[in-house]
């Protein structure tokens, strides 16, 4: 049993028959799985050039191609070349029946072209297809998700692959109705070992002891990263359970403290010599309505939250040698950040910033190699959750399009996934990790 007994419930049958709708169980990734659970349709309107690099990396992972008939465990559509209107009806024409037949957990991808602001028509099919992945992502079933990938002209197959791998794969199993945008690859992107796809790279994780950070310090680990567990001294205990446990090593560090760029810098040329991976994960809250906010509250959260993140990337890219080629900086924001929450204007500002801080800083890390971009959690079923109100926390749950709460891991695979050398194509944007709120995008 999960601690989502709404949706456990949803499981039998009987309780079915009073007209309580099936909460899908989500398929979530583990060691040895394989890419896909069954065959995927590929198909292509406009002239594409990406589906057979698609069928390339299905073939090469022991996935076979659809018939005519029979469920299938992802349908893929190569739409880079759509500009017209006619072109549009023809996705129309493949993603119809393919929808149809996605099997329970099933993954609907679709790559689309980037907007030709020349042409006012080629722009207006491009803007289409986000409308219809979002939309379609509130229409698949069973746990089945949809995205779109807006591949540039510049971006080759080594740039593609390691975001088509995570988004056909079970690691996204609660991600959906994203538009994630693949240009040129920055630094050295070469493909690893799906199966440890971050052997040999050094990842900082801060706020590791616990919920979010801990998983990704666990997952990244499993994916071949040596740790380096950042967090505060209070947390002491925990932190050594966790760097234990991952073969990496302990940092007690305020993250706030005048000194603490210089000290983790420290520590890194110390003990490695470089870092591949920077994962900004700390985090606070502390709620009140505006009218009520007074500066300690205010200050507190925007230093750990944002400050904090600023400071430490500007001793980064200011020490020579330090980030590894291909380098990835992944920055912990929120749908706080995005939408607003009530009783959060200090924790959504803290939020919105760090959304503001990828953008600006991701032009000037590329001339190192290094991408930076975030990750945005909906809600996420954490101990801080399951302290909520019964019906606070059910809100919560319900919202999405595959209507639970996500779990830390879904955070942490999507960090793997921006945090590996072949991500290289995608820096200064923000994916979700929500469910696909049902409310807005």
């Amino acid at each position: 049993m999960s601690n989502d007994a709404l949706r456990d419930l949803s499981q039998n049958k009987i309780v079915q028959r009073l007209g309580v709708p099936r909460i899908p169980v989500l398929r979530r990734y583990a060691p040895g799985q394989p890419l896909l659970e069954g065959p995927a349709l590929v198909g292509a309107v406009g002239k594409g050039g990406h589906a057979d690099g698609v069928r390339a990396l299905l073939a090469g992972a022991g996935i076979t191609e659809a018939g005519e008939e029979g469920k299938v465990a992802a349908a893929v559509l190569d739409a880079t070349g759509a500009r017209t209107l006619d072109d549009l009806a023809a996705a129309q024409q493949f993603l119809t029946p393919a929808v149809r037949r996605l099997a329970p957990s099933g993954r609907l991808l679709l790559l689309g072209p980037v907007a030709d602001a020349q042409d006012a028509e080629a722009a207006a099919v491009a803007q289409a297809f986000e409308g219809l992945v979002r939309s379609a992502g509130k229409e698949v079933r069973a746990g089945a998700t949809a995205n779109l990938l807006v591949v540039a002209p510049d971006a080759g197959p080594d740039a593609l692959a390691s975001t088509l791998g995570f988004f056909l794969s079970t690691r996204s199993a609660f991600v959906s109705g994203q538009v994630v945008r693949i240009g040129a690859p920055v630094g050295a992107v070469e493909p690893g070992d799906p199966a440890r796809p971050l052997a040999g790279r050094v990842a900082v994780v801060t706020g590791a002891a616990r919920g979010i950070g801990e998983a990704i310090a666990d997952t990244v680990a499993r994916d071949g990263a040596t740790v380096v567990a950042v967090d505060v001294p209070a947390a002491g205990d925990a932190l050594a359970r966790v760097a234990n446990r991952t073969g990496g090593t302990a940092l007690q560090l305020d993250i706030t403290a005048p000194d603490a760029p210089a000290r983790l810098l420290a520590h890194l040329r110390e003990r490695y010599g470089r870092v591949e991976m920077v994962v900004h994960n700390a985090g606070i809250t502390r709620d009140k309505l505006l009218a009520n906010m007074d500066a300690e509250r205010w200050n507190a959260v925007l230093a750990v939250n944002l400050r904090s993140q600023l400071a430490i990337n500007q001793a980064l890219s200011a020490e020579a040698g330090l980030l590894g080629d291909s380098a990835r900086i992944v920055s912990i924001s929120s749908m706080s950040g995005i939408a607003g929450n009530r009783g959060q204007t200090n924790y959504a500002a803290s939020k919105a910033g760090v959304i503001g801080m990828v953008r600006a800083l991701a032009p000037r890390l590329a001339e190192r190699g290094a991408t930076i971009n975030a990750i945005a959690p909906g809600f996420i079923e954490t101990a801080m959750t399951a302290k909520m109100p019964l019906g606070t926390r059910e809100a919560g749950r319900r919202v999405s399009s595959l209507r639970q709460g996500g779990l830390p891991v879904d955070v942490a695979e999507a960090v793997g996934w921006l945090g590996q050398a072949a991500s290289g194509g995608v820096t200064g944007q923000v994916v979700r990790v929500d469910g696909q709120n049902m409310l807005g995008a």
